[in-house]
């Protein structure tokens, strides 16, 4: 054992990740509706399976950007909510109108129930 490997070993992250693998399995049509049905199969033996991805479960990063880090999710969720909320930019307020702009009321429609669906509120425009 050298020194390298001891001193590589004695590291221990505080918040260790999770990882999993995207893969992509070909089966039969049989494991196929089984698996839709069960929502889990097994696989023949020494089966090839092709990984699509590989990244931490919790915080949902790729490995090769976070792996020797500390696993942001289990540090807070910040990550997930577009950053420091302190920091990140805001949504700009809504234009002012000009000074000679003058607002008209216009009228109400109902946007639940029977009125709004025939009204066509509830379906998009084509």
């Amino acid at each position: 054992m050298t020194d390298a490997s001891t001193s590589r070993s004695a590291v221990v992250n505080k918040h260790p990740h999770q990882w999993v693998v995207a893969a992509e399995i070909q089966v039969d049509e049989s494991v196929a509706r089984i698996a839709d049905f069960r929502g889990s199969f097994k696989t023949k033996v020494e089966q090839r399976i092709d990984a699509l991805d590989t990244y931490c479960k919790s915080c949902r990063r790729p490995f090769a950007d976070v792996s020797g880090y500390d696993c942001q999710a289990l540090v807070d969720n910040r990550h997930l909510i577009g950053g420091d909320q302190s920091v990140r930019a805001k949504r700009k307020p809504a234009p002012t109108p000009p000074p000679s702009a003058k607002l008209v009321k216009g009228g109400t429609y109902s946007r639940y129930g029977l009125k709004a669906y025939v009204a066509g509120v509830s379906r998009p425009h084509m």
